[in-house]
């Protein structure tokens, strides 16, 4: 799966990231074989790999990209994307109505049923909406709803009638409708969670096949680490629209075997291909290059033993050593191969600001990702108290000696990655032990913050910054850096400023001014030199020739419910 999360892995990714979200799949590669693949025949389904056995179906609860896009298929918000990337309704009747603050929305929902033939009222985004935010769900994206005002520790969201929802926010927000097409702002259905989650962990409702749901596809059967099978939802609202009877899906982070099921004819889709075959499918028309909004970078746990004895100062010189020494363009050009852009921020090019213009300027690179500099990596490992010394043989050893464990997923792209790293690392002598963990203990391990250095990648959620920014504050559920979280002497100091800011970023009504803030806080973010991005994400996929109508967002999520298969 991928975190954004919601956040695919590389070329998605990315992710979300899940949405940012955050995801377990690719570092993006390269080219095409001209040879025409098997085509499945089957055309009552799709046979689909996103990646492997997903943390959670809950949409509350989801923080990958892979997790969103099964959600995107089972569940519906309020508002969705149409086949242009635009918002467009879901549930909704139209657009809503804003006040002439800003602060108040008013959206008429259609009259839609759950999938069980209940109707689907106000109440349930009311209830769904409170449930997200809750402390004993525990949800990474609680967060994002904090933009909605409070009325002690409930939203300030209520049923003005059985179709009719009334929202109130902290202040006027520029990206509040792209929100309400985000998985965790989806309806779930109370009565099932209420009663199978009751004493257990969050989630549970949506462990097993057959819970309910109000998309135009329901999880039929689930054989655990293995495949899952969706079924057209007679009740969805556009059921006459959606052609293709079942999903099924194929759960495996095995790109090898999923690419060999694929030009077999037994898979219509996969989101990833082997980063060797990358030159060999760059010319067949089915594999597919698109945009995305993300990056992919490698995340210091500032609370490391690694720091210990350094001063604040030293901990971030040492961290800035580490990216001076990786060769961001030999991993693009040998690995991603797809046409990535080496990243000199953690905003990706091409984000919006939130007040009509683009967010990364002329100005907004923080280093040279182009350029590998030793020399000064080596200078700024000598302030924090190293000593380097060249061999005849033209190796360097350090002393003391610096081990650092890397932790990431299982993918190959993502093992090239941390090998390339692995090499750029000795020129001072410096070894990084590479440790590759199952998706779902990697996704905890990096949550706990029980890690040094690890893999990590953000798709945005909706087009705009503080989406980026605020993932990082002390108490969000997707910093795996964990800032402001039991912090030593050599962790950032300032994270309560940092905090502090982002709180002022979504309460302002000045959207010039909300502008400088967000630079301010990305400039804060990178002079930590915990988070060091790599490049910026597009997307890769192959699709058989026989398949139509399957959209992909710059969010790195697949809508396959519009899809036909001739």
């Amino acid at each position: 799966m991928k975190k954004k999360i919601l956040a695919f892995v590389l070329a998605s990714a990315m992710v979300f990231s899940m949405a940012g979200c955050g995801s377990s799949k690719k570092a993006d590669s390269g080219k095409k074989n001209t040879a025409a693949t098997t085509e499945n025949k089957d055309t009552k389904a799709l046979y689909i790999n996103l990646a492997s056995e997903p943390a959670h179906l809950d949409p509350a609860l989801n923080s990958s990209v892979d997790g969103g896009t099964l959600a995107v298929n089972s569940f519906q918000g309020l508002y969705t994307y149409d086949k242009d990337g635009t918002l467009v309704p879901g549930v909704a009747e139209a657009l809503p109505e804003v006040s002439d603050d800003g602060k108040t929305y008013t959206i008429k929902l259609k009259q839609t049923k759950w999938s069980n033939g209940e109707a689907l009222t106000a109440n349930d985004f009311v209830y769904s909406w409170n449930r997200a935010v809750a402390e004993k769900t525990a949800a990474d994206y609680a967060y994002l709803y904090d933009i909605v005002e409070r009325d002690g520790d409930k939203l300030a969201v209520k049923a003005v009638d059985d179709y009719t929802l009334e929202v109130k926010l902290t202040n006027p927000c520029p990206y509040f409708n792209d929100l309400m097409a985000f998985p965790a702002f989806f309806p779930v259905y109370e009565k099932e969670v209420e009663e199978k989650d009751k004493g257990k962990e969050p989630g549970t409702w949506a462990q097993e096949a057959g819970f309910v749901s109000n998309g135009a596809y329901t999880l039929k059967s689930w054989k655990h680490n293995e495949s899952m099978v969706y079924v057209k939802n007679p009740n969805f609202y556009d059921a006459d629209n959606v052609k293709t009877e079942e999903l099924h899906f194929m759960l495996s982070a095995d790109n090898t075997a999923t690419y060999a099921a694929y030009n077999s004819g037994d898979l219509d889709f996969i989101d990833d291909v082997p980063n060797d075959e990358i030159k060999s499918v760059m010319d067949n028309k089915e594999f597919h290059i698109a945009d995305n909004l993300g990056t992919y970078y490698i995340g210091f746990n500032v609370n490391s033993k690694l720091f210990d004895g350094l001063s604040v100062k030293q901990a971030k010189e040492f961290r800035e050593a580490i990216s001076l020494l990786i060769d961001r363009q030999y991993i693009v050009d040998t690995v991603g191969q797809t046409g990535q852009v080496v990243a000199d921020s953690f905003i990706p090019a091409g984000m919006n600001d939130g007040n009509g213009g683009i967010f990364k300027g002329e100005n907004s690179s923080y280093y040279d990702a182009t350029k590998v500099d030793v020399d000064k990596a080596q200078k700024l490992l000598e302030d924090c108290g190293y000593k380097f010394t060249k061999k005849d043989d033209g190796t360097v050893t350090c002393e003391p000696a610096i081990s650092i464990p890397y932790i990431l997923n299982e993918n190959d792209g993502h093992q090239k990655i941390a090998e390339s790293i692995q090499s750029d690392l000795s020129a001072l002598g410096i070894e990084m032990t590479i440790q590759t963990e199952d998706w779902n203990v990697f996704l905890d391990d990096r949550k706990q913050g029980k890690f040094t250095l690890a893999r990590e990648g953000w798709l945005a959620d909706f087009n705009d910054p503080i989406n980026m920014l605020e993932m990082h504050t002390t108490k969000s559920g997707n910093n795996d850096c964990q800032f402001g979280r039991n912090p030593k002497s050599s962790a950032p100091q300032n994270w309560a400023e940092y905090d502090k800011l982002i709180d002022e970023i979504r309460n302002t009504s000045d959207f010039a001014s909300r502008v400088d803030k967000m630079h301010k806080a990305e400039d804060m973010l990178m002079d930590t030199w915990a988070v060091i991005p790599i490049y910026y994400y597009n997307d890769i996929y192959m699709q058989k020739g026989n398949v139509d109508g399957v959209t992909v967002t710059v969010y790195g999520m697949k809508y396959f419910l519009y899809a036909t298969k001739k």
